[in-house]
């Protein structure tokens, strides 16, 4: 066990450490080669969401062999007319054009095929349409599609995570019902305060912690999935923090608990948890789907490195990071497990309390420490002694659970107790 222990820590620490020697890639451009039939050309790789960007990049005087990744954001049919304009400044520098399986594209850009513009290539040698050209690179390249398209609609992964959190969640929950001996009528009313506290909270945490800008600049986006920033247009809630999910729900659950259930608090709280830890790496995925939420700049060489050509410009440059989605989703998921098998193999559950200042202790110490490994998630209006917003804001709630679990030993409950009477 001690064994174990050490490896964890270990790997932590690497962790920690390799965020303290993060990689500068001058001028955003990372390393690769492009493998054209039997010869290999290295080449410098950029990509960009911005299209100002991408349009300063189209005018610089580059060296041959660079490879340049075009995202959709940069060649939607609604801006045809400026990312025409600078698809034409990169064939005069002497690019050629490829679709996302790197064929040649030879035909003019025109409104309608402009989508499937992916990469644009200057090489030393010209690429003929009979080459057969592939890309590698020591990294991986996270550019998959962001949704499902049905016709008009697109079902967005990030959306669909959150259906899947709260649909595992409702089974998840209706089983410690089950096993609980309580009645499913009050698992309704938990679902729906429970969906309101974490979308609400999620939501306002967000705008208060990092964007308390909107609220002059784009006040209606605050409330709806909505921007009136140069023209209405429905984007979705692109921001929801945790921090501010968990303060709403901690209100909510405590309403739920006296006026509905009608049990302490710490009885729900101990079994929310076990659902919140499944649901937090549902929302972490769909932050990885989304390109959202990126690690720092790693050694390209590293196991972890990964690109993300999505990803926002607040984030920096365009270049390989620290998957800490992933990190986030798998400590979740880790967290999750050592609940259920405290809840299912244990009589913990009957010491209220005590299962909860668990969650919040884990929970709030594994964003705690992959925030070494994050980048800022816009301005930081709370640092404190080399700490970021994140960190600063897990700290109270560690501690809370700390003070949770030794105050559990006055919560003790037996078997009869812990079943609702009807």
């Amino acid at each position: 066990m001690n064994n174990i222990f050490f490896r964890m820590y270990f790997v932590l620490f690497a962790f920690i450490t390799q965020c303290l020697f993060a990689q500068n890639y001058q001028g955003g451009l990372s390393d690769g080669t492009l493998k054209v039939s039997s010869q290999n050309v290295p080449v410098k790789i950029y990509a960009t969401t911005e299209l100002t960007a991408l349009d300063d990049f189209a005018d610089k005087k580059t060296e041959n062999n660079t490879l340049v990744i075009l995202n959709k954001s940069n060649l939607e049919q609604d801006s045809y007319g400026y990312s025409s304009t600078i698809l034409n400044k990169f064939k005069a520098s002497n690019y050629q054009f490829f679709d996302k399986n790197f064929k040649l594209i030879e035909t003019p850009v025109t409104q309608e095929n402009i989508e499937t513009f992916k990469y644009a290539v200057k090489s030393s040698r010209p690429i003929t349409g009979s080459d057969s050209v592939q890309l590698k690179t020591p990294f991986k390249i996270w550019d998959p599609s962001t949704g499902i398209h049905l016709g008009p609609i697109t079902l967005h992964f990030y959306s669909l995570m959150f259906i899947f959190a709260f649909g595992f969640g409702y089974v998840l929950m209706t089983k410690i019902f089950k096993i609980d001996n309580v009645n499913q009528k009050y698992l309704e009313p938990l679902f729906t305060w429970t969906l309101i506290g974490t979308i609400l909270g999620a939501r306002m945490g967000h705008v208060i912690f990092y964007q308390p800008e909107l609220f002059k600049e784009d006040f209606w986006s605050v409330f709806l999935p909505i921007s009136t920033k140069n023209g209405l247009k429905f984007t979705g809630f692109s921001g929801l923090a945790s921090h501010g999910a968990t303060i709403a729900l901690i209100f909510t659950t405590l309403y739920y608990s006296f006026k509905i259930i009608k049990k302490n608090p710490f009885w729900v709280y101990d079994r929310l948890g076990i659902v919140v830890s499944l649901g937090g790496a549902f929302v972490r995925m769909g932050n990885f789907f989304n390109s959202e939420i990126v690690g720092k700049p790693v050694d390209p060489n590293s196991p972890f490195a990964l690109l993300f050509p999505q990803q926002s410009s607040e984030y920096g440059l365009t270049v390989p990071r620290y998957p800490t989605q992933l990190f986030e989703a798998f400590g979740y998921v880790c967290l999750f497990v050592l609940l259920w098998i405290l809840y299912r193999k244990t009589n913990k559950k009957y010491q209220q309390g005590w299962l909860f200042g668990l969650f919040f202790i884990i929970l709030w110490a594994i964003r705690f420490f992959v925030e070494f490994l994050k980048m800022p998630q816009g301005k930081e209006f709370i640092e404190f002694a080399g700490l970021n917003t994140g960190q600063v804001l897990s700290i109270p709630f560690m501690i809370a659970g700390a003070v949770i679990m030794l105050y559990s030993k006055k919560f003790k409950i037996t078997q009869a107790e812990n079943e609702k009477p009807e």
